[in-house]
């Protein structure tokens, strides 16, 4: 997986945002949840939908990982950035980049793994 950083993602669509007078995504990741069997998945899951837009912030100081992204859903944590693929979101989010993330799979899987996914987008 790599991230685009932002001078990187205007070259490929070739104009800023200001000139088209619209905002422009750019599918950085599609990641499983992790650590979700931990929070409050299972308390939210009547609620949750596909597109809902999930919160992406930063752990710094996590004590299992320097890079640790935590997701959330209207205020409720929900699990991690896999450990595998935070690094591109984590240096993005430490360099004031604007990102979105957006739940673009539910599943009733007794995987915890398998039961939400969601996409990042850099937002130009």
């Amino acid at each position: 997986m790599r991230f685009l950083c932002l001078s990187a993602a205007l070259a490929l669509v070739g104009s800023s945002p200001a000139d088209a007078g619209e905002t422009i995504k750019i599918l950085v990741q599609s990641s499983p949840l992790a650590g979700s069997q931990y929070y409050a998945v299972s308390e939210v899951w009547p609620q949750i939908r596909l597109g809902d837009r999930l919160s992406l912030i930063r752990e710094p100081t996590n004590r299992h990982d320097r890079q640790a992204v935590r997701v959330e859903w209207h205020g409720r944590q929900l699990g991690y950035v896999p450990r595998a693929e935070n690094r591109a979101v984590a240096r993005a989010l430490d360099d004031g980049e604007r990102l979105e993330a957006r739940v673009s799979r539910l599943r009733d899987d007794p995987d915890p793994w398998r039961r939400i996914e969601f996409e990042v987008f850099l937002i130009l």
